[in-house]
């Protein structure tokens, strides 16, 4: 390759490159913060929250959508930062997670992380949605896509719950 044909690339790799590593950035600061299941519960324990669950698949193109859409909502996306720490949950996970002194495992029979069949009480869909309190109660499921409409109410209606 000649100098004139890497004086025509370089810019081009360069606004590439910049455009790339800016759209990472602002996923990051203004998408939902997602994180792992147990570093939500570490956060929860000193910090206490509820979480948001999503029990996804890479498979899932409802997953995908609400990825796409729902959880791109400038309102979900506030919400959901301000009020809950949000959990991404890989069902087929075949990572060892623990939590409190439980551990989970794959279970290759039901091609699934037992975390996953544990927080669904067994019933498998996706996208499934788990709403647990700050000292780790279940508050409420969800199945399938959920819209804004659908999501900001239980959203609201979840973080004024107090425990009696």
């Amino acid at each position: 390759m000649d100098m004139k044909h890497i004086l025509l690339i370089l810019p081009l790799s360069l606004f590439l490159f910049g455009s790339c590593s800016a759209q990472e950035n602002q996923d990051k600061t203004d998408g939902i913060q997602w994180m792992g299941f147990e570093e939500a519960v570490r956060r929860c324990d000193q910090q206490p929250r509820k979480l948001f669950i999503d029990v996804y698949t890479d498979w899932c193109g409802w997953c995908k959508r609400m990825d796409a859409g729902t959880f791109r909502d400038s309102a979900v996306v506030a919400y959901m930062n301000a009020n809950y720490y949000a959990v991404k949950l890989d069902a087929e996970t075949r990572d060892t997670l623990r939590f409190r002194e439980n551990v989970f495992v794959f279970k290759p029979e039901y091609k699934t992380n037992e975390l996953a069949l544990s927080l669904l009480n067994g019933k498998l869909g996706y996208p499934s949605f788990v709403i647990m309190s700050e000292d780790y109660t279940i508050l409420r499921h969800l199945s399938g896509y959920q819209t804004r409409e659908e999501l900001m109410p239980v959203l609201q209606e979840l973080s004024a719950y107090k425990r009696n």
